[in-house]
């Protein structure tokens, strides 16, 4: 069994990943959140922990046992990842998964991108430095670039490492 902590588990993307996860038999789900009464209502009676992405008691506490952890996270994402990487060390968890944003690179080529860095001043150059710290740790990452969200019934996607230009424009 693998211990799963999904650090921002109210955001977008984690809902979905917090219900898919908690269909598998093989992963026991902890969810780390600042306000519970913000997670789905099927969600709030599951293992959750309130606390801070960017206090390292915090994180330190929720990562004790973990495997695996997911993080998706809006604000302070720079600190969020300082401390997140300094206390995943410490404690000694070494598998990340750590959402950011397609941009992030300059790797979204044409029109696209052109729009997609007019939309999101300042937000790409903050979660750049985010993936930096991430990237510069040792530990085992994943970042993941989602482009434009929707809330289709879909699955679909392309994987593009760091250097590839980005291709597509929803997930």
């Amino acid at each position: 069994m693998k211990n799963v902590l999904i650090i921002g588990a109210n955001s977008r993307i984690a809902q979905w990943a917090d219900k898919m996860l908690l269909k598998e038999p093989d992963i026991n789900l902890t969810m780390f959140v600042r306000n519970k009464s913000k997670l789905a209502a099927e969600l709030q009676d599951k293992n959750v922990i309130v606390g801070d992405a960017t206090n390292s008691d915090d994180l330190e506490q929720a990562l004790i046992g973990q495997d695996i952890v997911y993080a998706s996270l809006a604000g302070d994402v720079v600190t969020a990842a300082q401390k997140l990487v300094a206390a995943m060390n410490k404690i000694g968890v070494k598998r990340l998964i750590w959402t950011s944003s397609l941009g992030i690179y300059n790797e979204v080529p044409g029109k696209f991108g052109e729009l997609n860095t007019r939309a999101l001043p300042g937000y790409l150059q903050t979660y750049r430095k985010a993936a930096d710290i991430i990237s510069d740790s040792d530990l085992d990452y994943t970042i993941i670039r989602p482009a434009w969200l929707t809330n289709d019934d879909e699955i679909s996607f392309e994987t593009t490492s760091r250097n590839e230009p980005f291709k597509g424009t929803e997930v």
